[in-house]
């Protein structure tokens, strides 16, 4: 049985939604390992343009699946130190895909993100929340740490430091309004889903190397130790679009005409 399903529900933008609502969508490895494939699959589809992950029922992704985790491939013979690392790195190879993908990621959080659910969203570039959305950093509240899965390096990069804190410490519930007052997400919409897909559409008519490039300078700008070592990055990026193609010359005629552009990705030959 397949518990992650896969839409196209407009041109250019695909839907990937966690499909075991009766365990909240928690990270089994059943539901992870195809989770990770149907990315790496996207990633390599050149027709999508962006991506939109959400959840089906109640929850976003409720985090580690406590009863019914099934069983990560190619761990036969492994004894139980290494097991679990197998076992770690495939999910942190989940978050990897998300954030090496060619496309935008947009996160449509209809319901509870706890733990690696809340790392999963932020691993998004963009996260949209339902009015009934909460996100919870709960490994403090089960003895481990909060930290997990990259939440320690993405949360403070989402909100603060103080606010990474704050959740990171205590353990408990930020729902939805203070999510979106804290920065954590961008919007509420009802229903989320359909706002995603409008942000994704909206992704898709741009023009797929600026949109490209703006995702791997967004990136390394996070990363980046300082705005002076940082600054050459984006404008090779400005340079290499400004010289190989014409949209910003499409642009400009664009604005001049009241249509909208239409941008191609490579030079008239």
């Amino acid at each position: 049985m397949s518990y992650v399903s896969i839409d196209r529900p407009v041109d250019g933008v695909a839907v990937l939604t966690l499909d075991r609502p009766e365990r909240m969508n928690a990270m089994s490895f059943d539901v992870m390992v195809p989770v990770r494939d149907q990315l790496v699959a996207l990633g390599h589809d050149n027709s999508v343009r962006a991506i939109v992950i959400t959840g089906a029922g109640r929850a976003f992704c409720a985090g580690a699946d406590q009863e019914s985790a099934g069983r990560p491939p190619h761990t036969e013979g492994l004894a139980r130190p290494g097991y679990a690392l197998r076992s770690l790195d495939l999910l942190e190879d989940v978050i990897g895909t998300i954030r090496r993908l060619h496309q935008p990621v947009i996160a449509a959080v209809n319901g509870a993100a706890i733990g690696g659910g809340l790392c999963l969203a932020l691993a998004c570039e963009i996260r949209i929340a339902s009015p009934a959305a909460y996100f919870r950093a709960a490994g403090i509240n089960n003895g481990l740490t909060a930290s997990e899965l990259g939440l320690s390096y993405l949360l403070p990069r989402a909100v603060g430091s103080s606010h990474a804190a704050d959740l990171m410490f205590t353990g408990r519930d930020l729902m939805a309004e203070e999510a979106a007052r804290i920065g954590l997400v961008s919007r509420l919409a009802d229903p989320v889903l359909e706002e995603a897909i409008a942000i994704g559409a909206r992704i898709a008519e741009l023009s797929q190397p600026g949109i490209e490039l703006t995702k791997k300078s967004l990136h390394a700008g996070t990363a980046a130790g300082s705005m002076e070592s940082y600054m050459p990055v984006e404008g090779i990026g400005q340079l290499y679009l400004r010289l190989l193609t014409d949209n910003f010359e499409e642009a400009t005629r664009a604005r001049k005409e009241g249509r909208p552009a239409r941008f191609r990705d490579d030079l008239p030959r």
